[in-house]
């Protein structure tokens, strides 16, 4: 009986949201405004060129232009129907370039850079989370960017994940799966001439962002380590005991280090109730585990509508509005941790080394 209420509920979550696929729209970027984003993948391709939800033994470096409809709720992503795409309505590619080699794809990153200075020499690489096909971690990556117009270089890892609600066994296997491409990507990125390399990680996509990270540190790549300035996991899917033995094998994390979570977020709810707890490190409230750690807890759940509680960081409008409102969101993110305290409004707890950050509906 649990189970079946379990699967009922994840797939009554993965119904909220509109899905959709990659739509060509030649001259799309002449209306919309255009972000371009550099990928890097380990999901295999299919017959149509385009990145599917099986595993690939290669890693795949490109590039996207995605085209974004200059009229739309901010948090939003507006997919196309099959008949009438509008680059005035919908998300739409413009362009899509595959790199053949990791030193063509370098030297697209190094001409995208040329001429850029302080904060817009930082590349920011984004992992999506759990039942995203390769369009919707683009597309949601796309939004976050142009949303919050943010300085950086947007680079963008997809995972193999099903794009399935109840693929949640193959989804983590493929996280695991995938460890080895985003640790390539990030070294391939951090050499291509970036100042600083910022990571974010959704959900599982969390997970994925800190296992590479220990990768990194037991393979002793102290280089591409020091070129990580900064850390922002949303709506993180993990369990609490294993982000601390990661964080151990780590040791010394990127600073700044965001957790952004919310104790309504009903997916990790449910994610903790199929492994026999009560919460994941992405819906906790206690700060207490996470003391001795040098990390930033930001509870966003008083902006959760029950729509996009898993989503709530880049979904909603209100606190999209509230982070515009930074004057400067990228030294806000890559500045000293310091000042980390003083970037968001809301209540301040400090324990230990650990700090806590709750903003109130009074802020929306």
């Amino acid at each position: 009986m649990r189970l079946i209420i379990h699967i009922a509920l994840i797939l009554t979550l993965a119904a909220c949201a509109p899905r959709g696929k990659l739509t060509f729209h030649a001259g799309a970027g002449e209306v919309g405004e255009v972000q371009r984003i550099f990928v890097g993948t380990t999901r295999d391709i299919d017959e149509t060129g385009f990145p599917s939800g099986k595993r690939g033994e290669t890693l795949m470096l490109g590039s996207v232009d995605v085209s974004i409809p200059p009229d739309r709720e901010p948090g939003s992503v507006i997919w196309p129907n099959r008949k009438t795409p509008s680059p005035q309505k919908h998300f739409l590619v413009d362009d899509f370039a595959v790199h053949e080699t990791k030193a063509k794809f370098q030297a697209a990153i190094q001409r995208e850079l040329r001429g850029r200075t302080g904060d817009a020499r930082v590349a920011v690489i984004f992992v999506h989370g759990f039942n995203n096909r390769f369009s919707e971690g683009l597309y949601r990556f796309a939004q976050l960017v142009e949303d919050l117009n943010l300085p950086f270089l947007p680079v963008h890892y997809s995972w193999p994940s099903a794009g399935h609600p109840l693929g949640y066994g193959y989804d983590r296997d493929s996280m695991l799966f995938a460890r080895d491409g985003l640790e390539t990507l990030i070294e391939t990125v951090s050499q291509a001439g970036a100042k600083d390399v910022l990571l974010v990680g959704h959900s599982m996509g969390a997970l994925l962002t800190m296992e590479s990270l220990r990768q990194l540190s037991i393979a002793g790549k102290t280089r591409t380590l020091n070129k990580i300035g900064g850390v922002v996991l949303l709506s993180p899917d993990i369990d609490i005991d294993i982000f601390r033995q990661q964080v151990k094998r780590i040791g010394n994390l990127p600073q700044p280090f965001f957790i952004f979570s919310s104790t309504k977020d009903r997916a990790l709810r449910l994610s903790a109730g199929l492994t026999g707890q009560s919460e994941r490190l992405g819906n906790t409230a206690d700060i207490k585990p996470l003391a001795d750690l040098n990390v930033t807890l930001v509870d966003l759940s008083a902006f959760s509508d029950g729509a996009q509680d898993h989503n709530v960081a880049f979904a909603s409008p209100a606190f999209l509005r509230l982070l515009n409102s930074i004057p400067d969101i990228g030294g806000a993110y890559g500045g000293d941790a310091s000042n980390r305290p003083g970037l968001l409004p809301g209540t301040v707890l400090v324990v230990q080394n650990a700090t806590q950050l709750i903003i109130p509906n009074s802020l929306q």
